[in-house]
């Protein structure tokens, strides 16, 4: 087509429906399905995340104090935290001092993966925990009145 001036109208850019290629980026690695599912029935708080991440680099048990003074927690909900893994089979107490303990060996592989996307994807790992609807349901079912038998 010609226009006023006798120059031929730009064409205009074709559009592209698909996404853009990823900029090589560590954010843009996304969090593998059994990863997400592990999160989704074992973790239930980014508090619950990082002590286990703690546990796990620091290899050693530490007490209640000192890991509520890392995750800048009240003792009281460290321990709460704390107490919710270790009933999931990822931490264990002894001598009033918490260490990481995986109940299985497919679990401490999971672990693993976890502590390695959680470096290079932390938003996306924490948007799963956040968005979590077992968390809200565990969190609500806290408060329901049950009858004693």
């Amino acid at each position: 087509m010609i226009v006023a001036c006798g120059h031929p109208e730009p064409r205009p850019q074709a559009i592209s429906l698909q996404q853009p290629p990823s900029n090589g980026t560590k954010m843009d690695e996304p969090v593998s399905l059994p990863l997400r599912a592990f999160l989704l029935d074992h973790i239930d708080s980014v508090a619950q995340l990082e002590a286990l991440l703690l546990l796990r680099r620091e290899a050693k048990p530490l007490p209640l104090g000192a890991i509520a003074r890392a995750l800048y927690v009240p003792e009281a909900t460290a321990a709460e935290e704390l107490a919710a893994l270790g009933v999931r089979g990822l931490l264990a107490v002894e001598d009033e001092a918490w260490r990481y303990a995986p109940s299985t060996p497919e679990t401490a592989a999971m672990v693993d993966e976890l502590a390695a996307t959680y470096a290079r994807a932390l938003i996306p790992v924490t948007n799963i925990v956040h968005g979590n609807p077992l968390r809200l349901r565990r969190f609500a079912d806290a408060f329901r009145f049950r009858k004693d038998k």
